[in-house]
């Protein structure tokens, strides 16, 4: 018998970038639009600059590292609780690849994430490191996704 559970996850997504012209022709339109979901801000989004995107909002690309790097931590916090990691601090600056196509497609082609955790004096500096390698097992995030997430953590001890 299966015990696996479903779990449903709805956001809205609307376009506000018709500038009266409708899509009329690739250059006539606005790449703006929010994301939003029920009792949570709205997030205002737009495609990457380098796609006729307002480079001050976030992009499609974006949110997908942060939320590979979101779900990283997520999971790694629960972790080093388990293994009694006391966790106080973690900050990550992952870095995406995509690879742009002759024909304008494109994909991932890796996500690097970048933690750096601080620990506690009385935590061990060498389980903290060896759970980022149990966390690509548990996060729905990465295994869902084709490229590789890979991991370069650095631990600190809390002073």
């Amino acid at each position: 018998m299966n015990n696996a559970k479903n779990h449903l996850y709805r956001v809205e997504v609307h376009w506000t970038g018709n500038t009266g012209q409708g899509t009329e022709s690739y250059r006539t339109y606005d790449r703006a639009h929010t994301i939003g979901a029920a009792d949570k801000p709205i997030i205002e989004a737009s495609a990457d600059s380098a796609f006729r995107g307002d480079k001050t909002k976030y992009n499609p690309e974006e949110l997908l590292v942060a939320s590979l790097s979101s779900c990283h931590m997520l999971w790694y916090l629960h972790l080093c609780a388990e293994a009694k990691v006391i966790v106080t601090r973690y900050v990550d600056y992952p870095i995406g690849t995509m690879v742009e196509m002759e024909d304008g497609s494109g994909q991932f082609s890796k996500v690097l994430l970048r933690p750096i955790v601080t620990v506690t004096p009385q935590s061990d500096a060498a389980v903290a490191a060896q759970v980022h390698g149990q966390v690509h097992q548990k996060c729905f995030i990465a295994r869902s996704v084709t490229f590789p997430v890979q991991c370069e953590p650095t631990i600190q001890l809390e002073s």
